[in-house]
């Protein structure tokens, strides 16, 4: 079902020559007894930094590899998973016997293929001193803590640097090395009852030596949350922040397009594909050819070369997101998002995109007479997001009269629908990565239903 494509061309990184040679005998030994065979390794070697309470917790430096075999055996999938690469026959021995269990394949594996040039990898990530990251870290909570000195942080610095193989019984082969640097930092600030949490993130393939605009985002959250405030219950107009975009509407928006739910008949979109859904000016996208982003590769976790995938263009479903097994379910081709976390492929979005729009967060403001900014929400993804619902307590929010934020509120619950949403929605021009997963401007929403509880 799913042939060899050429997209650019990438010479791939391959893991040392002890390592590929494991894996090459793994491979070899499963031919012998399977029709079909893969062998797929991540390497890692990640050094974390950890602050609670304003004060340096932890320092962890940790190594891993993690290999799988899937092998096709009379029809059907066997699947195995090891820490080491050495026991091989274990190894080949465990997809065996699954295979008398397992489910009926669906597809082919790639033969060999060439692959876009994505850079993800910067050698300046391994060479970051711990002390660097320590300084980081602590500089960063000190410098929210001159704006409001009550202010109490946990703060987590991270730098990793991994390796991806995967080769198979049709020739395929594709490795690339891949660096990664985050920065998290929550706060909490507590005075009598109450208690406001902010925060603040980043991420990149580089390193991250300066947060400074981290810093005036959470002060900007503490500014803006001085005041309290009330908000009535009903039907209000609403700003979703990036972050309230991504804490809101992520979940429910990832489904429907995702191809297990597809397969499954359970996604609303699927017999939608050229229908106009959504408001024209929304578009999104699924990309991972973007340089440097931590959720770019050349390839996906089976070897199928990676590529931007419309999902929406100017309102009307376009495409899913396909592993190799879905993809033949669906009979169609692998879009590139196969995902091992741990076990089995499965579809999963690589970095999302809402295309930016035109207005202005303050023309937002100001056409806004009464409502709400949201900037956390939390628990949406515990709603029905197989039919576009989001629901979930605003974690933080700012009530919005006459176009002027005016005060935090509290106790309030926001809830909508997608599908509903997005089909009469403002687009922001204020797009802003977050944490390498989700690119998104502020989107203004006209009638949500919000619930206060005061």
């Amino acid at each position: 079902m799913f042939g060899g494509r050429s997209i650019g061309g990438i010479v791939p990184i391959y893991p040392d020559p002890e390592r590929q040679s494991d894996l090459e005998q793994i491979l070899s030994l499963a031919k012998k007894h399977a029709d079909e065979a893969e062998v797929f390794l991540n390497s890692f070697e990640r050094t974390r930094v950890v602050f609670e309470a304003n004060q340096l917790k932890q320092l962890t430096t940790t190594q891993a590899s993690l290999v799988t075999l899937r092998l096709v055996k009379d029809g059907r999938i066997g699947f195995s998973v090891s820490t080491g690469l050495h026991d091989r026959e274990a190894i080949v021995n465990r997809a065996l016997n699954a295979a008398h269990f397992g489910p009926p394949t669906t597809f082919d594996l790639p033969s060999k293929s060439t692959y876009p040039q994505i850079e993800v990898y910067d050698p300046d990530v391994e060479k970051v001193p711990v002390e660097d990251m320590v300084n980081l870290g602590g500089e960063f909570i000190n410098q929210v803590r001159e704006h409001t000195p009550e202010l109490v942080c946990e703060a987590r610095i991270g730098k990793t640097t991994s390796e991806l193989r995967v080769i198979n019984s049709r020739g395929g082969d594709a490795g690339f090395k891949r660096s990664h640097f985050g920065i998290q930092v929550e706060g909490v600030l507590i005075r009598n009852m109450d208690m406001l949490f902010v925060g603040d993130a980043d991420s990149s393939c580089h390193p991250i030596t300066k947060f400074q605009g981290g810093v005036q985002e959470i002060t900007r959250q503490l500014e803006w949350a001085k005041r309290q405030a009330s908000v009535p219950s009903g039907r209000l107009p609403v700003i979703l922040t990036p972050v309230g975009v991504a804490s809101a509407l992520v979940p429910a928006l990832c489904k429907p397009f995702n191809g297990s739910t597809v397969v499954q008949g359970a996604s609303l979109l699927q017999n939608r594909q050229g229908e106009q859904v959504f408001e024209n000016s929304f578009s999104l996208h699924d990309d991972a050819t973007v340089p440097f982003h931590p959720r770019s590769r050349p390839c996906d976790d089976e070897g199928i070369p990676s590529q931007r995938t419309t999902l929406v263009e100017q309102g009307v479903v376009g495409n899913f997101l396909y592993d190799l097994h879905t993809a033949g379910l669906a009979n169609t081709q692998s879009t590139g998002n196969g995902k091992r976390e741990g076990g089995v492929p499965s579809p999963k979005e690589s970095a999302l995109i809402i295309d930016e729009g035109k207005t202005s967060f303050e023309d937002m403001l100001m056409d806004m007479q009464e409502g709400l900014v949201v900037e956390m929400l939390m628990g949406a993804s515990q709603t029905n997001i197989l039919g576009g619902d989001f629901s979930g307590n605003v974690l933080l929010g700012y009530r919005v009269e006459k176009g002027e934020i005016v005060g935090r509120v509290k106790n309030v619950v926001l809830s909508g629908n997608i599908y509903s949403a997005l089909s009469d929605v403002v687009i922001g021009r204020d797009s802003r990565w977050l944490g390498g997963a989700v690119c998104t401007p502020s989107l203004y929403l006209s009638n949500l239903v919000v619930v206060s509880r005061e």
